[in-house]
């Protein structure tokens, strides 16, 4: 099982970018999957999950509206949408994947419920 995240760089406040979480080894839509963070010198935050399905989706209020999560089961592949980006948003993005239970809230949010992690993806925001 491996996840692999892509899509980060240096950006100017105010910009976007797009993140990806692709999976190989594992039927991608049987698995939870979310987003966290690592900013240098903070704890892991979360910052966004998406169910199985795609139809049910979760932010942290930090990133909420400015951020969109979707996934495209058939790519194996999930995205995090970043717009609006400002220098907090700046971090280490990690995709984590856990297949063991159905989409919940609570529970997606705590990094330590998911079995499966990418390396992560630096995002840069600064001008």
């Amino acid at each position: 099982v491996q996840l692999q995240a892509w899509g980060g760089g240096l950006v100017q406040p105010g910009g976007s970018l797009r993140l990806s979480c692709a999976a190989s080894g594992i039927t991608f839509s049987s698995y939870v999957v979310g987003w966290f963070r690592q900013a240098p010198g903070k704890e892991r935050e979360f910052v966004s999950s998406i169910s199985r399905g795609g139809g049910r989706m979760d932010y942290a209020d930090s990133v909420k509206g400015r951020f969109t999560i979707s996934r495209d089961n058939a790519k194996n592949t999930v995205y995090l949408q970043m717009n609006s980006l400002k220098p907090e948003d700046t971090a280490v993005y990690y995709c984590a994947a856990d297949g063991r239970r159905s989409y919940g809230r609570s529970w997606s949010r705590e990094s330590y419920n998911y079995d499966t992690w990418g390396q992560g993806t630096l995002v840069t925001v600064s001008s």
